[in-house]
């Protein structure tokens, strides 16, 4: 996972404004995670100072009724 701020890179992408508070709340409520459809790894959130402990449960949110 990488950031591109030319939002040119090939592959799945997700807008995220500049803001701190932005990505902050992206990554806590899951928003990014779901927009990606994949956890978000270690390192990366080690990266923007969110640490390991940040939640990274893919079951979060549940299956919004699906089986």
């Amino acid at each position: 996972m990488v950031t591109d701020p030319t939002g040119r890179l090939a592959g799945r992408g997700a807008y995220v404004c500049v803001e701190t508070d932005c990505l902050t709340n992206a990554i806590t409520k899951g928003a990014l995670r779901r927009a990606l459809e994949i956890p978000l790894p270690p390192a990366f959130l080690e990266s923007v100072g969110m640490g390991a402990t940040t939640m990274n449960d893919t079951t979060r949110g549940g299956l919004r009724g699906q089986k």
